[in-house]
């Protein structure tokens, strides 16, 4: 017959209530008890009875994550954030794809509310006017989280880096490095590319620097599409008089693109352009020339997310929506390393 939770607390002579805290990651177990208990769990094969707990907590102990694309290391990261976190709270993690399309990602929030997720954090694709499916969230009181990109006009809690202050830092040290002719591979008009591009044009303004016509270069699926969006932006921003010595990309995998392009054009990196992006993939640093990136504290963001959106379920609905911001980090590598110009010295951070 199956272990119920009663045999494991008669076993160590302790209360089921106890059993049932240790079992939902409770703060105020001892560590010994919380030992001893998750010891002769796995020793007995105790597993809940997730369908008779819901029945009685009225909740699944779901949580539904939405993210662009899974290949992508980035939301991979953050995905691995929010399981650690919501895992020790006895929560378990569902998650869907929305491959950047509108249509999908809508199918995929109303499939985890047909399922009766207990929570939901998503990095949405959407932009205001397609947002209703968030309406529809809030009205069956289930408590979300965007991570990543922000969607204006909705109240929402959101956990992500400050883009603009991303394109701020990669184009200040492109002209730290002494490089004035300064392009920009952006993304689509969601808060990441219009904050990154923002920052971009801000920081060329401040240094009496201008864009020329058809520096600044639009990928319209930066995360499922981003290399060969790289490369085609890349080879149109080649193709320009005078060509552009450095390029800030909107993230990492438009940067591998476009050094795909500048390579076939027989050109050195960072000798005739300098390259940045975005997100400091893991295996960035590896690349044939290792790629500097500004890094967005990935897993961190996943975490900090989790956090937010277990204290919403265990507060109910919320007051005030919060925005949480992690400080973005300039990690240079050779792509961008070395001063252009005598007298300008490298940034580092």
């Amino acid at each position: 017959m199956a272990v119920r939770m009663k045999d494991v607390a008669k076993e160590l002579n302790l209360s089921v209530v106890t059993i049932s805290k240790v079992l939902r990651g409770h703060t105020d177990i001892s560590p010994a008890t919380r030992e001893r208990v998750l010891r002769r769990v796995q020793e007995l094969g105790y597993r809940p009875n997730l369908a008779a707990r819901s029945l009685v907590t009225g909740r699944t102990y779901m949580v539904g994550v939405v993210v662009p694309d899974l290949k992508h290391p980035f939301f991979a990261e953050i995905a691995g954030g929010v399981a650690d976190r919501i895992r020790r709270k006895g929560y378990r993690m569902v998650i869907a794809t929305s491959e950047e399309d509108h249509a999908i990602e809508i199918e995929a929030i109303e499939s985890m509310l047909a399922h009766q997720v207990d929570g939901l954090i998503v990095a949405s694709t959407l932009t205001a006017a397609h947002s209703g499916v968030f309406q529809r969230v809030e009205a069956q009181k289930v408590p979300y989280v965007l991570v990543d990109r922000m969607i204006p006009g909705l109240r929402a809690d959101f956990v992500g880096v400050d883009d603009e202050a991303v394109g701020t830092m990669a184009t200040e040290h492109l002209i730290e490095r002494g490089n004035r002719r300064i392009a920009h591979i952006r993304g689509p008009e969601i808060s990441t590319g219009a904050g990154r591009v923002r920052g971009y044009l801000n920081v060329m303004a401040r240094h009496g620097l201008t864009a020329p016509a058809g520096y600044v270069a639009t990928v319209q699926h930066p995360d499922v599409q981003g290399e060969e969006g790289g490369f085609q932006a890349m080879r149109q921003l080649l193709s320009i008089d005078p060509p552009p010595d450095a390029v800030f990309c909107n993230n990492d995998l438009i940067a591998v693109g476009a050094l795909r392009a500048i390579f076939e054009q027989g050109l050195k990196v960072p000798d005739d352009i300098a390259l940045i992006g975005v997100s400091n993939l893991s295996y960035t640093g590896m690349l044939k020339v290792p790629l500097s990136s500004i890094d967005q504290s990935a897993g961190q963001i996943g975490d900090r997310a989790a956090n937010v959106l277990l204290r919403r379920m265990e507060t109910g609905p919320k007051s005030r929506a919060t925005r949480t911001l992690i400080a973005p980090k300039l990690v240079v590598r050779e792509s961008s390393a070395g001063c252009r110009n005598q007298g300008v010295e490298e940034s580092r951070s």
